[in-house]
């Protein structure tokens, strides 16, 4: 996991490994559009509390030779109305 990170400079402020995937928090969209450009996945919004949801990047490490990856789960909150990039509303699950 961190390989991945480190290899493309990939923001990961907090970092938390469970059984099921890493969890990584980033601050701003730009940083979660930057891990959706570089690993790809599928972003789902999380219900808004007080003008704030959680968006989350449902993705995984590459597959490794022996045929595992690693998922992983990156959490940003997104205050309503804030301006976000395309390519990230257009990755969000329906």
């Amino acid at each position: 996991m961190q390989t991945v990170i480190d290899s493309v400079g990939l923001p990961a402020p907090t970092l938390v490994a469970r059984a099921d995937a890493v969890h990584v928090t980033v601050a701003t969209t730009d940083d979660l559009a930057q891990w959706l450009y570089e690993l790809g996945g599928e972003v789902r919004r999380g219900i808004p509390l007080d003008d704030v949801s959680v968006w989350t990047l449902r993705t995984q490490t590459p597959v490794r030779r022996c045929g595992s990856s690693v998922a992983i789960r990156v959490h940003c909150p997104v205050v309503a109305d804030e301006d976000v990039v395309s390519e990230l509303r257009s990755a969000v699950a329906r």
